[in-house]
């Protein structure tokens, strides 16, 4: 069945980094757009970075550009999200979504893994 596993959030200090994984099965991994968002308590999912295909276009929000980076690797379907000078703002559980590049109706969500910047 289809499978889009998160893993590596955790608890970091400002200023630190992590490197967010998400790992897919049961679909063409390569077909598809990848995607992180963010959730942080009482406010709305929002999209930190995307990406097409591997070496392909990419785009950030604005509160990340500079310090996030998303890349893939379709031989191991994964995505990947470096977060690097994290502070408190990103705190958040972040998904990441596969969208397919011909039919944004067919999309999945990964379970989500918690983000904490802390002191």
């Amino acid at each position: 069945q289809v499978q889009l596993v998160e893993s590596g959030g955790g608890l970091v200090q400002p200023g630190g980094s992590l490197r967010l994984s998400c790992a897919a099965s049961g679909f063409f991994f390569s077909n598809y757009a990848m995607s992180w968002y963010r959730q942080a308590p009482g406010k709305e999912r929002e999209l930190v970075a995307a990406i097409i295909s591997a070496g392909g276009s990419t785009n950030y929000a604005d509160s990340v550009k500079g310090r996030f980076t998303i890349s893939r690797d379709n031989a191991k379907k994964t995505v990947y999200l470096q977060m690097n000078s994290l502070k408190p703002e990103d705190t958040a559980v972040y998904y990441c979504k596969a969208v397919h590049i011909y039919s944004s109706n067919n999309y999945y969500w990964g379970q989500g893994t918690q983000v904490t910047v802390s002191s």
